[in-house]
């Protein structure tokens, strides 16, 4: 069970009736729903509702959808899931390159949009579900802890902060530049052996000597395997 009381959802949809379904499938599950029809709306509903989500439409008259992700990327920690009638891969990449968490080709299925709404609320809210476990790894945000086999690791607050976005995405392949960017943050004016220095303090902790846990792929980046 997700736990949506008190998760707040904007859908962006120039359609009425694709903003009705969303609207009351997504209120029946437990969610506060804002609607918005074009893109400025939504930017002002961005800093009024301050949703944790938002389902997004890219093709809207006015500001499109693409521009919508830039300026609500650059407010606050939201999960955008972008939607498009044009299943087309240069969209995707766009959508993705500039901050759009997720994708969706419409017609789409509501049961699989509900999935991919608890994925990133999992993955950029776990304190909304208090502790979560993955593998041999615990993540209770509130406590602002992180167990490995029921163990409490002793972290600073950047090392606490990069475990737990390797740990959510494990199975993904993270760039230095997509580590940098997600725990530093954009404005991060430093060197990208940061990243390198953190890892290798991260696998003493975790007594990762043979680097099995957190994997290093030549070129690409880092990969938690669980």
């Amino acid at each position: 069970m997700q736990p949506s009381k008190g998760i707040r959802i904007l859908a962006v949809d120039d359609e009425p009736h694709i903003l009705q379904f969303l609207e009351l499938g997504l209120k029946n599950e437990g969610y506060e729903v804002r609607c918005a029809d074009q893109g400025l709306t939504a930017i002002t509903a961005m800093e009024e509702f301050k949703p944790h989500v938002v389902i997004l439409d890219v093709m809207m008259p006015g500001m499109d959808g693409f521009e919508v992700v830039r300026q609500l990327k650059k407010m606050d920690n939201v999960a955008v899931i972008m939607l498009t009638a044009r299943d087309e891969v240069d969209d995707r990449v766009k959508g993705l390159s500039i901050g759009a968490d997720d994708y969706m080709v419409k017609p789409f299925s509501f049961e699989e949009l509900l999935a991919r709404i608890n994925a990133r609320l999992r993955n950029q809210f776990p304190h909304l579900f208090g502790e979560v476990i993955l593998g041999p790894f615990s993540i209770d945000d509130r406590r602002r802890e992180i167990k490995l086999d029921n163990r409490i690791l002793e972290l600073s607050p950047t090392e606490y902060e990069l475990l737990k976005y390797m740990v959510l995405n494990h199975g993904l392949v993270l760039s230095k530049k997509l580590i940098l960017d997600k725990v530093w943050g954009y404005d991060f004016g430093g060197e990208d052996n940061i990243v390198e220095v953190y890892v290798r303090s991260l696998r003493e902790k975790l007594n990762d000597k043979d680097h099995l846990l957190i994997r290093t792929l030549r070129g690409s980046g880092y990969r938690v395997d669980i």
